[in-house]
């Protein structure tokens, strides 16, 4: 094998690895940007610690920075970074919850959290299985006439660690989102327009891509979800409860 073609795996761990890094990695994971301050509290370091924890992590290209005047704001590179730490919590043991506050937080994300700019948790696993059911989306077997996946299409089956399927969004899905509000075909066009990410609480996909961070952006217009006090934690209001019924049939027994 061409050694050019090969890629500094064990650099970008090591830089996850630390656990103060870690919990920086996933205080960003909900999409936003922080500065190091804020980033400090969430590791549980100091100030002067965190500028060490930071530039290690830029240095692996983890996160990127801006500049607001003098102030600097740290998020993740990509969303490929969010992708890559949701399918690290695949394989990773819990963590020992050790107060009510904890436990409190870890219920909340299990029940639905953003990852990066998309729907994930239990919510976010009905809500990639209603839009099937609707026939939003649809499954096609990849080398049967599905082909690969392309702008329009990622490749996963429903379960976990499946990748002879790939999703498609449908014509009549088109006309169903450009109904509620999503204009699937103005979408941008750096990044694939349907993809999934398998939910490491539910073991399950949810819609993650151009096309899932577009509903998600939706239901927050609608204000159907609503950010909660633990970082990356959202929740349903009732008129959500009720859109989503309506609109997807999304049922409550799903998202309990």
């Amino acid at each position: 094998m061409d050694a050019r073609t090969e890629t500094d795996v064990a650099h970008v761990a090591a830089a996850i690895g630390d656990p103060s890094r870690a919990k920086v990695l996933l205080a960003l994971a909900g999409g936003g940007a922080l500065p190091a301050s804020a980033l400090a509290a969430e590791a549980g370091v100091s100030n002067s610690t965190i500028s060490g924890h930071l530039a290690r992590l830029l240095d692996a290209r983890l996160l990127t920075v801006e500049l607001d005047g003098r102030h600097r704001y740290y998020r993740l590179a990509t969303t490929d970074v969010a992708r890559a730490l949701e399918q690290l919590a695949l394989i990773a043991r819990p963590l020992p919850v050790r107060s009510l506050n904890a436990d409190t937080r870890a219920k909340a994300l299990l029940r639905a959290r953003l990852c990066y700019d998309h729907l994930a948790g239990r919510l976010g696993v009905a809500v990639m299985s209603a839009l099937q059911e609707r026939e939003i989306l649809a499954a096609e077997r990849m080398g049967s006439g599905g082909g690969s996946p392309d702008a329009d299409a990622g490749s996963g089956g429903t379960g976990a660690g499946s990748l002879d399927v790939a999703y498609v969004l449908t014509p009549h899905g088109r006309q169903e989102l450009a109904a509620f509000g999503v204009d699937t075909d103005r979408l941008p066009r750096r990044r694939a327009s349907v993809r999934y990410c398998v939910d490491w609480a539910e073991q399950r996909h949810h819609l993650a891509g151009a096309l899932g961070a577009a509903l998600t952006a939706r239901l927050f217009d609608l204000e159907w979800l609503r950010h909660g006090k633990y970082r990356r934690v959202v929740h349903l209001t009732d008129a959500g409860r009720e859109g989503l019924a309506t609109t997807f049939g999304v049922r409550d027994d799903q998202v309990e």
